[in-house]
């Protein structure tokens, strides 16, 4: 399980757009998005770098 903080995220369309980020990068990854403490956990079999880059790529840099 990855877990990063998403800062920019306030609402259910930056839900989306993380989601599909992450689903760009491992269709088969499971997310998990807690707006409220802006924090996303990935089940994937993807390293932390690749889905990173992906969140980045969307415009939501994680921490």
């Amino acid at each position: 399980m990855i877990e990063f903080t998403i800062e920019s995220m306030s609402c259910g369309h930056c839900v989306s757009v993380v989601t599909k980020a992450v689903k760009s990068a491992d269709p088969q990854a499971r997310v998990e998005v807690d707006l409220p403490t802006q924090k996303v956990r990935v089940e994937t079999t993807e390293d932390r770098e690749t889905v990173a880059a992906a969140l980045e790529e969307a415009g939501y840099p994680p921490r």
